[in-house]
């Protein structure tokens, strides 16, 4: 904190306030350095970043970037909080998500993770891939229900898993004013995810119940989880949130609810990704724009929005899934800094299959650490006032707005998702999305970059799955998805013959001549399992074709200095396809070059190229 001196002499007074022209020139001094030559507007735009959403993030922000009055913490627009006093007063509840289907085996991780900091908890029950109904009890015993809020996902089997929730409420002495969690219907969102068409019936039905019976109870989870991980934005996510609330809100009220009440059933479900600030801004403009809705409805003190953040599924990664414990500390940071009311952490090896139990023991600590030990939770808001998250909070809060309104037009959400309008939109988005991952402009820590293709691959129990092989539904996509499958094919590979795929590089002159486009080739075969050899040292015309043959590679690639290029490259090039190469490829940026068949550089498609390589190498 900055304290003013007691005389009210400030240290810079004597410096003058620098304007945001002089900024300007600095920054195009910069750049002249690295050969652009921009000015003025130029300048500022040639370092800023496009995002999803026809967003962009600009290098500076300043008092200027004005932004929406956000009120104050649990007051209307609820920008800043859902409740004055935020997680200030206990922080975020921890609700770890459960998918054993085996009573005994829930009950015991259960236990375990409610002993060592877990808040709630989130279980799947019924069909053919959560607990058993009539097993619940045995999964719940020993649980203080009336301390442990609980959150069902029993798409298949609503009605008989919130009637035995009830029972048990009932059954172990919880008064039904204690009585705290979701019974989580969400048949939109279940529509979304396997293409039966919902019935919202029972949701409106439950939601009587609770309304009339529980009143901390909440019936209604308006999951947007189906839409991100079909590979959608976060405005788009956003969007389709209200309009499936929206939905919701006729539905309740068209049942003789009130808007107060309607609202008071419905809990908000979002994903969080590991860019904290845009997590931090979703979450922010998720209430706000619900506040919005709540307002036009004719109930503005109803729109505090109850918010459950969840670690993004589309982040996770198989490959070096250690990786991922980072990542989900950056979404479960934006997602407590964003003011999320309930935190879950996937567990760092969710992409594998069931966790085990200290993949669960690091989840539940996740949020510990930035509660307890880096206090997140001790201020309201920590991110207001910000101009950058602000002025981002806004304009994603206008983008969410007007794909909602373009979902309204199509009829509202039950109409967009049959008619294939969503669907084809995310997977517009998907798709632009993937060509930059594709060409490493999205980066992949472990995966696309800095990979380890020797690494042991971890292996986990496989994972129930609902949707698994669902007709209609909506995909679900993995960024690592493309890279996977490259990886795949490496390992079926050396399963099949004992080795790897082989690429070997043909370094020309000294090291320092070489280093950097080595280190960049080898690093991108690896993402495709491909393994680099790079012995010897380096190599001339005349040793070139003995060090191919003695690497057992049938592709190699030249790595040196432009100017080590335009000496010695065709030579060794030719040396390399008279000794049997099928393919030589050049790091560096596109030329002229006699017998050298591909350029790889920053930027390229290493998808397009990896599989192109493995295609060639005859790589299943």
């Amino acid at each position: 904190m900055t304290v003013q001196p007691a005389d009210g002499l400030s240290p810079a007074a004597a410096f003058p306030d620098p304007s945001h022209d002089q900024w300007q020139t600095l920054v195009e001094g910069v750049l002249r350095k690295s050969g652009k030559e921009v000015s003025g507007s130029a300048a500022e735009e040639a370092l800023s970043t496009t995002l999803e959403d026809g967003l962009t993030t600009r290098p500076l922000y300043t008092a200027q970037d004005e932004s929406p009055d956000t009120g104050f913490p649990g007051f209307a627009p609820f920008t800043r909080g859902s409740r004055a006093e935020g997680n200030a007063a206990g922080g975020w509840d921890v609700r770890q998500r459960h998918t054993l289907t085996d009573p005994a085996r829930l009950n015991e991780a259960v236990l375990g993770d409610l002993e060592n900091g877990v808040t709630s908890l989130w279980l799947t029950v019924g069909g053919p891939v959560g607990v058993p109904v009539d097993g619940l009890a045995r999964a719940l015993e020993n649980v203080y229900l009336d301390l442990a809020p609980i959150a069902l996902d029993a798409p298949a089997d609503l009605d008989a898993a919130a009637t035995e929730l009830l029972r048990l409420y009932g059954e172990r002495g919880v008064a039904k004013d204690e009585a705290r969690g979701t019974l989580g219907a969400d048949p939109l969102g279940h529509e979304a995810r396997t293409g039966v068409e919902a019935d919202l019936a029972p949701a409106v039905r439950w939601a009587r119940v609770c309304d009339a019976e529980y009143p901390r109870l909440r019936a209604v989870a308006v999951d947007a989880l189906p839409y991100h991980e079909a590979g959608g934005s976060a405005g788009e996510e956003l969007g389709l949130s209200l309009a499936a609330g929206v939905a919701y809100l006729r539905a309740l009220t068209g049942a003789g609810m009130s808007v107060e009440a309607a609202c008071g059933q419905l809990e908000f479900r979002y994903a969080a990704t590991a860019d904290q600030f845009l997590t931090i801004a979703k979450l922010r403009a998720a209430r706000r724009l619900w506040a919005r809705v709540a307002e036009a409805s004719g109930a503005p003190a109803a729109g505090a929005q109850r918010q459950h953040a969840v670690s993004s599924p589309v982040m996770m990664t198989r490959r070096d899934p250690w990786v991922n414990m980072l990542r989900t500390t950056l979404a479960t940071l934006g997602a407590g800094v964003g003011g999320a009311d309930s935190v879950t952490v996937l567990p760092f090896d969710h992409a594998l299959g069931l966790p085990d139990a200290f993949a669960r023991r690091i989840a539940r600590n996740t949020s510990t650490i930035l509660m307890e030990e880096s206090h997140l939770a001790r201020v309201v808001d920590p991110a207001g006032g910000s101009w950058y998250v602000e002025r981002l909070t806004g304009e994603l809060a206008s983008a969410a707005w007007a794909f909602f309104q373009e979902t309204e037009r199509a009829g509202g959400l039950p109409a967009a998702l049959r008619s294939g309008m969503v669907a084809e939109r995310l997977a517009a988005t998907w798709a632009a999305r993937s060509a930059k991952l594709a060409r490493r402009k999205e980066p992949i820590t472990g995966v696309s970059e800095f990979p380890q293709p020797g690494e042991r691959p971890v292996e986990r129990e496989p994972a129930p799955d609902a949707y698994a092989g669902a007709p209609g539904g909506l995909p679900r996509v993995r960024r690592d998805e493309a890279f996977e499958a490259l990886r795949a094919r490496s390992d079926a590979h050396l399963a099949a013959t004992g080795s790897r795929p082989k690429v070997f590089v043909a370094a020309l002159g000294p090291a320092a001549a070489h280093t950097a486009r080595v280190s960049f080739a080898v690093n991108l075969f690896g993402a495709g399992g491909i393994e680099a050899v790079h012995d010897p040292v380096s190599v001339e015309a005349d040793t070139a074709a003995d060090a191919l043959t003695a690497a057992g590679a049938t592709v190699a690639v030249l790595c040196s200095s432009d100017a080590l290029y335009a000496e010695r490259a065709e030579q060794v090039a030719a040396a390399l396809k008279s000794a049997g190469a099928a393919r030589v490829f050049l790091a560096g940026r596109p030329g002229e070059y006699a017998e050298v068949d591909a350029y790889i550089f920053a930027g390229c498609d290493a998808v397009a190229v990896l599989t192109s390589v493995l295609d060639r190498m005859g790589v299943a």
